[in-house]
């Protein structure tokens, strides 16, 4: 379908250099209108906090690289993205699948196997996924075939259901999961690391610059960090140390 990641990124961007601009945006379009699922998602949260009459002060991104690419536009208040969480790429498959298979090189090539994956267009996941694997084997494409998802638990369900043989989704998404297995930590080659960043926007109000830091603090301290490790997350400590 037609779309522009860019541009899509340039009204996220406007609206937060401009508050008043979402009166406008949703003039002309909705959040199913972004082809991007994670857009989606922002699209509608801005909308949820205008709606309350509240300013954006505070995102928290599916992907580091979200923040990022505010930060290049000019946007966050306290330089680069701040880590407060991360995870990794696992290769699952069904925990009721016959099949045996222990590591992403063993799946069957020439597309033999089908293999879940999120789509690189539309989600950070299947961006990420991409990347990892073309570092792997330039011609991943051609080794299985691809059945391209929105998000990891699309990719989950189609692999409980056995629409797909594997799968490959963020650990902390397959871990707590008794419907299907990790069968490779490294299914890209390496442990590759995905990280969840954190800024304060130029939006945020004076009165709250205080509460936005303390709140990072919060979501940074043992308890929370603790927490986040319950349910799969990798120790991010020595990324902000």
């Amino acid at each position: 379908p037609p779309q522009s990641l860019d541009a899509e990124e340039s009204v996220l961007g406007g609206v937060l250099l401009d508050t008043h601009a979402l009166d406008r945006v949703v003039e002309v379009m909705s959040a199913d209108d972004f082809y991007r699922e994670s857009h989606r998602k922002i699209f509608r949260a801005m909308l949820a906090l205008s709606e309350k009459g509240e300013p954006i002060d505070v995102f928290l991104a599916e992907g580091v690289e979200e923040v990022q690419k505010l930060q290049q536009k000019g946007l966050t208040l306290n330089g680069g993205p701040r880590i407060y969480a991360q995870t990794s790429l696992v290769l699952i498959m069904a925990t009721a699948s016959p099949l045996i298979s222990t590591s992403l090189r063993d799946v069957p090539p020439r597309g033999a196997s089908r293999m879940a994956l999120g789509d690189p267009r539309t989600s950070s996941l299947g961006e990420i996924t991409a990347k990892a694997l073309t570092r792997l084997d330039p011609a991943y494409k051609n080794r299985s075939r691809l059945l391209h998802a929105q998000h990891s638990e699309e990719i989950v369900n189609l692999v409980r259901t056995g629409e797909a043989d594997v799968g490959i989704v963020y650990r902390v998404d397959a871990i707590n999961n008794g419907q299907v297995r990790i069968i490779d930590e490294a299914p890209a080659g390496g442990h590759t690391p995905v990280q969840f960043g954190q800024a304060v926007v130029w939006t945020c109000r004076d009165e709250s610059l205080s509460a936005a830091e303390k709140f990072f603090d919060f979501i940074m301290s043992p308890r929370i960090q603790k927490l986040l490790l319950k349910y799969g997350f990798d120790s991010v400590s020595s990324t902000n140390g």
